[in-house]
């Protein structure tokens, strides 16, 4: 059986993180990919459940409080990080 090439463009950054964690599991990109193929065409679909990414506990209270009218409000982050340092 002859193979194809499948191409795909992402970002240099998200390349070399991805490569970092297949490297880790003794996997190249290309065994990752075909592995990624495969589990697809096994479960009829995504091999995992896409999640949107969720603010941790720290940011929720944070928003909670500028919703509830508290909080600190900066219009730069010059002044952010001018405050910040105090």
């Amino acid at each position: 059986m002859s193979n194809v090439t499948i191409q795909s463009r992402v970002s240099p950054e998200l390349k070399q993180q991805a490569e970092t964690v297949f490297a880790a599991l003794g996997l190249s990109t290309s065994d990752a990919i075909r592995m990624f193929l495969q589990q697809s065409v096994n479960v009829g679909g995504l091999p995992f459940q896409p999640l949107v990414k969720q603010p941790n506990e720290a940011t929720l209270e944070a928003m909670r409080q500028l919703e509830s009218g508290g909080g600190q409000v900066f219009h730069t982050t010059a002044d952010l990080f001018a405050d910040w340092k105090r």
